[in-house]
């Protein structure tokens, strides 16, 4: 009977502490991310006065994004993903007179704090970018920027703060992620006057379970 009771106490414990472990690892995934994204600059002091004649453009955002665990409410994303930015001023600006288009083909990487509250998360944190590639578009004529200290030059590395929520609808092998964020470019990408990257992200993360996770607190 000694042994049997022993026995029997030594699975209980074992069933509870399994039981107290899986209440407090916290969900790991890594995500595809494919979307298209509406990009558009900030131009300082000048955006007000230019603000009728800005317009979006349509860009791509292609890449990976892994979420950590670390308690059950609590988890640290990073991302790594392909970026297409940019922006429009319509024929008449004060700035360049013409229509212009931008474009920027950048890496960006961010990494936030994620809070979940059941199916919702909300999430904020901070993002670096580089600038691969550039190009202008006046009326008829393309021409590639250039990443100097010139004065008509652009930066290569720019910072910004990426902050939103999202849904996660589970199903049984993976998590679909509706995923709503403002980027906010924060440092000036342009020598001659100012020029900030902004976006609105609204994309689809499609995730599959990740077995590893050495945040988890258990």
């Amino acid at each position: 009977m000694i042994i049997l009771t022993n026995v029997s106490f030594s699975q209980t414990n074992e069933v509870a502490e399994t039981n107290i472990k899986s209440k407090y690892v916290t969900e790991t995934y890594l995500d595809v991310v494919l979307n298209v994204v509406g990009t558009n600059l900030n131009y300082g002091k000048s955006n007000s006065e230019l603000s009728n004649y800005k317009k979006a453009v349509l860009g791509v955002q292609v890449g990976v994004s892994f979420q950590a665990g670390i308690t059950p409410h609590v988890s640290l994303v990073s991302e790594l993903y392909f970026f297409m930015k940019g922006g429009e001023l319509k024929a008449g600006n004060a700035l360049t007179g013409t229509n212009t288009n931008i474009r920027l083909y950048t890496l960006e990487l961010p990494v936030m704090a994620r809070v979940h509250v059941g199916k919702f998360y909300f999430n904020a944190g901070p993002s670096v970018a580089y600038n691969m590639y550039g190009s202008q578009k006046n009326e008829n004529s393309t021409s590639d920027l250039v990443f100097n200290n010139s004065a008509n030059g652009y930066m290569r590395w720019e910072a910004g703060v990426q902050l939103g929520g999202g849904y996660t609808f589970h199903t049984k092998k993976k998590a679909i992620r509706l995923d709503v964020r403002y980027n906010y470019g924060l440092t000036n990408i342009a020598n001659s006057g100012e020029m900030y990257n902004r976006s609105l992200i609204l994309a689809l993360h499609f995730g599959r379970p990740w077995k590893v996770n050495p945040l988890a607190r258990r």
